[in-house]
């Protein structure tokens, strides 16, 4: 008797607990609308004011509150031979959520995000923007400003 009853007791605490967590992903989605994950933002590529494709975010840097301080981008090389690194301050660096235009980037399909911006004829289909992430990154400065900056290392 004894036994049936703890077991009932134990199967009643695991359908309460599975209610639980079925409605926790909710709450999280919506406490964190608006925000981005690093793990995508790593990766982007990014655009100079003349929609040139001048490299790609490679790291970001933060403080020990969790502040980033730094896009570390890896600009130069063919597909990622001969690159190096630079790091430049986080604020200087903004970001889109609207694809590059695929007819004035140049290198738009280098890195890992193809601009996602299709033209057949006289339309243009845009995917639609991804919440968790922006479609890329831009910085102020040519591909020669990025090359003559200091290479960033990481310390031993």
């Amino acid at each position: 008797m004894l036994a049936k009853t703890i077991a009932a007791g134990i199967a009643g605490s695991v359908l309460f607990a599975s209610v639980a967590f079925a409605e926790n992903p909710a709450a999280s989605d919506s406490t964190f609308q608006g925000t981005w994950r690093a793990s995508k933002v790593v990766g982007l590529n990014v655009y100079n004011d003349s929609n040139e494709n001048v490299g790609s975010i490679n790291d970001l840097l933060m403080d020990k509150s969790g502040s980033i301080k730094a896009a570390v981008i890896s600009v130069g090389g063919f597909l990622g031979v001969g690159a190096r690194l630079v790091a430049v301050p986080f604020e200087k660096v903004k970001f889109s959520n609207e694809p590059v235009s695929s007819g004035m980037a140049s290198n738009s399909t280098t890195g890992n995000r193809p601009a996602s911006t299709t033209t057949t004829g006289s339309a243009t289909a845009t995917a639609k923007a991804n919440p968790w992430y922006p479609d890329h990154a831009m910085f102020s400065a040519t591909k020669d400003d990025l090359k003559k900056m200091p290479e960033f290392k990481y310390s031993e």
